[in-house]
């Protein structure tokens, strides 16, 4: 593949270095790193990353027949307990670096004040006290896809799961700072040295790259259901089709008020609460 020769916003990094090239890593990391960062900065000069006319329906907009989404109630998450947290970390190699600061994390718990800050006076601190699960959205229109500039994390359209191929991160972190609900953890140290032990049947990663929940994509792929909804034994997480109006899912949203994350940034988050 020849270089494109055309400067355009969103395409620096093509002028100079072909696809193969970034593929085979004949471009140093550094080198990628520096521009890249110029071209999120003249991409993002000209629109913004973030579409700032949601609507509430959107989640349900797609094509495709199925658009898997997450239905969380609080009010029946158990305090202290992690068992969803444990599966999801055991099952996917997720480490635990016992250390804030090198932190890896899929799934965990937050309270409202963090959640849904709007929704808490400022003179009763964290809210409702209620533990609130929390993940990635997997959004509709994901940020986090926009800025990344080697397509190591993409939304897949026949389901709006947004993936991510650790072999094509080059660990830049943009998909970090787009992320406005702080879904994406990044491993500055190596990952195995934070499991006390491996399963085989799920890739580990490496030092200099990000993760995050995938819903369980493997899981789906044989009909099952993600993890955290099998071992909660509360029924806090129910998953489902949000484009089928017969699904579990459907009918919860249907009959209870509920919520979601920052959907006034038009991301379109496909995680609900229940109020």
């Amino acid at each position: 593949m020849k270089n494109n020769k055309l400067l355009k916003e969103k395409n620096v990094t093509a002028e100079l270095f072909s696809e193969s090239d970034i593929l085979e890593k004949k471009v140093s990391r550094k080198e990628f790193i520096k521009l890249g960062a110029i071209g999120t900065i003249l991409a993002t000069a000209g629109s913004r990353v973030f579409s700032l006319h949601a609507t509430e329906e959107q989640h349900i907009t797609s094509k495709a027949a199925v658009r898997w989404g997450m239905v969380i109630d609080p009010k029946k998450c158990k305090e202290g307990c992690t068992d969803c947290i444990t599966s999801c970390h055991e099952a996917h190699n997720v480490p635990d670096h016992r250390d804030k600061k090198n932190e890896v994390k899929w799934i965990w718990k937050e309270n409202q004040q963090t959640l849904f800050p709007e929704k808490v006076s400022p003179y009763k601190k964290n809210g409702n006290n209620l533990p609130y699960i929390t993940l990635c959205n997997h959004c509709d229109s994901p940020s986090c896809v926009r800025v990344c500039p080697t397509q190591a994390t993409w939304k897949r359209n026949e389901d709006g799961i947004v993936m991510m191929d650790y072999h094509r991160c080059i660990g830049c972190r943009f998909c970090m700072a787009a992320c406005p609900y702080g879904s994406r953890s990044f491993n500055y140290k190596n990952p195995k040295s934070g499991l006390e032990k491996i399963n085989s049947s799920y890739p580990t990663r490496t030092i200099g790259v990000v993760e995050k929940c995938n819903f369980c994509s493997e899981r789906i792929s044989d009909n099952k259901e993600p993890l955290c909804v099998v071992n909660c034994k509360e029924k806090a997480i129910v998953f489902g089709n949000l484009n089928d109006p017969e699904s579990e899912i459907r009918q919860i949203l249907e009959k209870y008020p509920s919520e979601r994350r920052k959907v006034e940034l038009g991301t379109g988050p496909a995680v609900f609460y229940l109020s």
